[in-house]
């Protein structure tokens, strides 16, 4: 049966946002990451930040205490003085917090919540539930980094983060990078690695007539974590979805990513959705990307006649930098022949305060 959308507060100059580890305790290792993370969100957006026990626990007490992390999402959530959450980082494991998490609780106390790689566990479970969720950056990764991106990129999360607009238009970053220099160095906290000029914009294929759906998705091989289980959506969920699925840092082949896509065309869903989204797959090379399209749109195409909805390859969200944020649950217009993504309804309430 599908769900109700929910839609959450915006977030604004003044918020209170939580902090929370559900993944991994790397803010423990490298606190200098950490605490740039959370000047930039105090001075760039002017949020009040709110550590959470978890913030800056060890990874090993983290591992070993599953219904302790779900219970500071859930605190999180309760809070009512708490506006929204965004996580420290990713990590391997949040799935096993699923089973702690008391969905009355989160479900009557709305907020935004952001993450992105290992928080697709729990992001994406939310959407199932009817909660519009965030798919974007986390403290140590990409915003630590913010300052040293070009300025699209703080006028990007800006945008989404403190405006209530009726719809937006994503664009491709001019250049992008792989990743962010040596941690383990207090000298180069926020800066990254190189950075490439991103020729290509955004890569359309296969129909370009218009299409539109809700945006649901997250690291594909995080969601295989939860295929099967009782957090997976049932068949119907699927219809007037526009799926949109990245690589992590374990750079999975080509070959292993089409493993994991054939399932969705197995189950029916390649078959029910309105578009796909790709995002650029970090650290492959040029062959390895071109490899990818052809395996994804052999499937699509060959394997599962998929033939009538656009596929959009080399966006920029997930494990490059800078990434977009997606708000799943929302409706995402593709138009093809424009090259243009647009997000057709705000994320967030009417009812701002």
């Amino acid at each position: 049966m599908k769900k109700t959308k929910v839609k959450v507060k915006r977030l604004k100059k003044g918020s209170n946002i939580a902090v929370i580890s559900p993944s991994n305790g790397l803010a423990s290792v490298f606190p200098h990451i950490y605490e740039m993370g959370l000047k930039n969100l105090s001075e760039v957006f002017g949020f009040n930040m709110v550590e959470y026990p978890t913030s800056r626990m060890l990874s090993k007490d983290l591992y070993t205490n599953p219904k302790l992390r779900a219970e500071d999402i859930q605190r999180a959530f309760q809070d009512e003085s708490i506006d929204g959450i965004i996580c420290t980082i990713g990590g391997y494991e949040s799935v096993r917090i699923l089973e702690y998490l008391d969905m009355d609780i989160i479900m009557n106390h709305p907020k935004f919540i952001m993450g992105f790689s290992d928080a697709t566990t729990f992001l994406s479970y939310f959407n199932k539930w009817g909660l519009v969720t965030f798919y974007g950056p986390s403290v140590m990764a990409g915003l630590a980094q913010m300052k040293n991106m070009d300025q699209s990129y703080e006028k990007h999360l800006k945008d989404m983060l403190l405006k209530n607009n009726k719809s937006y238009v994503y664009k491709p970053y001019k250049q992008y990078t792989n990743g962010y220099k040596d941690w383990s160095d207090p000298e180069l906290v926020g800066q990254c690695e190189a950075f490439y000029d991103n020729e290509n914009g955004f890569e359309f294929y296969l129909d370009d007539e218009p299409s539109e759906g809700e945006l649901w998705g997250g690291c594909i091989e995080v969601l295989e974590f939860i295929k099967g289980t009782k957090y997976w959506p049932e068949p119907d969920f699927w219809y007037n979805k526009v799926l949109f699925f990245e690589t992590s840092e374990e750079k999975p082949s080509p070959m292993a990513v089409g493993y994991m896509l054939r399932n969705y065309g197995i189950q029916g869903i390649l078959n029910s959705i309105k578009g796909l989204l790709i995002a650029r797959p970090k650290d492959y090379t040029e062959e390895e990307k071109e490899d990818l399209k052809k395996i994804v749109m052999d499937i699509m195409t060959l394997e599962f006649n998929v033939k009538d909805i656009p596929v959009v390859f080399n966006m920029d969200f997930g494990h490059t930098d800078p990434k977009l944020i997606l708000p799943l649950g929302c409706v995402v217009r593709i138009k093809p022949k424009e090259n243009c993504i647009e997000l057709v309804e705000s994320p967030y309430t009417n009812k701002n305060k």
